[in-house]
């Protein structure tokens, strides 16, 4: 045989063979029979076929098989097939085994399946979770604001998780509680001498319904001091009012200097018509001499009588500019 045959039979041997494992994992299936998990070939290229990774579904079935755990493969592939974390949940229920919580594959996949980490939740359970609320800013009856940092202690319902509140409606619950405890306190020093009293307000109010945890303690880490709102709403108050006044004093004035210039548009109106009252006294005169009614001696003794009373306006006149002097 010439070698170049020979030597094309081997590569070809070799590519096939390289083919052959890569697609068919024989080293995966060797290591699960070695942990005593009954898988066939078959199965594994079954597996290749629906483009499913092998190694995420015998690994988590290596462990599960180790923990004494009894799952299948088939339920652990339509777990990876729906979108699932297959070695998460596995892990998950190998932790709620050790810790003696009956959790079942089911539900652990459908908590996985609904986003939430379901290791976390069962770790949670076991050892339960502190969450810090931000500062929450209060007033009180007195008027002083109130600032509160709450710690609250939650552990894992894991019969809730799946449609369950997650911990910012927990956060958001306990704010309300604590605005509502400090706002309804008649004075600020109440709180600061018991602040207990937020907590026990708090738990009272059943504020884990409808989440997926429960609320073992509420613990106020902090409480301080703020502003003194109600002095500052006064301050304001007072403000406001002395600008109202402003306004209707300015109202006022504006309307008393109208009216002066009213009272003096009408006092030259009135001059107006005693100038022309005045203008008619000649003519009266005239009229009345032509008439008979009034004699020339008449006239005269009045044209007298005007001039002293001029005369005399004159005097007094120049007597009170002396006197002023």
């Amino acid at each position: 045989m010439e070698p170049w045959i020979v030597f094309v039979i081997i590569a070809a041997c070799v590519i096939f063979l390289s083919l052959f494992f890569s697609f068919v994992p024989v080293t995966l299936w060797i290591s699960a029979l070695a942990a005593n998990v009954r898988i066939s070939i078959a199965t594994l290229i079954g597996m290749r076929l629906r483009r499913v990774v092998p190694n995420r579904i015998v690994n988590p079935m290596i462990k599960a098989v180790k923990a004494g755990l009894d799952l299948s493969i088939n339920k652990l592939e339509a777990h990876y097939l729906a979108g699932g974390n297959v070695d998460r949940v596995v892990n998950a229920l190998i932790a709620a085994q050790r810790a003696n919580i009956a959790l079942e594959f089911e539900r652990a996949a459908a908590i996985d399946l609904a986003g939430r980490d379901v290791l976390e939740a069962v770790q949670m359970s076991v050892n339960p979770k502190v969450i810090e609320t931000p500062i929450v800013a209060a007033i009180a009856k007195d008027g002083i604001e109130l600032k509160a940092k709450a710690k609250v202690t939650v552990r894992a319902n894991i019969d809730r998780l799946v449609g369950g509140a997650g911990e910012q409606t927990v956060i958001a619950r306990v704010g309300e509680g604590v605005v509502t405890t400090i706002g309804s306190a008649e004075s600020h020093k109440d709180v600061l001498e018991n602040p207990d009293k937020i907590s026990r307000t708090v738990l009272s109010k059943g504020l884990e319904s409808g989440t997926a945890f429960e609320i073992l303690s509420i613990d106020i880490a902090d409480v301080d001091v703020g502003r003194n709102v109600g002095a500052q709403l006064q301050t304001d108050q007072a403000e406001a009012d002395k600008r109202i006044a402003q306004a209707k004093a300015e109202e006022r004035r504006a309307m008393a200097v109208a009216q002066e210039q009213e009272m003096l548009a009408k006092v030259q109106e009135m001059r107006a018509k005693v100038v022309e009252a005045e203008a008619e006294v000649p003519k009266a005169m005239a009229a009345a001499l032509r008439e008979g009614k009034l004699g020339v001696m008449d006239y005269y003794n009045m044209q007298n009588i005007i001039s002293d009373t001029k005369m005399r306006d004159s005097i007094s006149s120049s007597g009170i500019g002396g006197e002023s002097k």
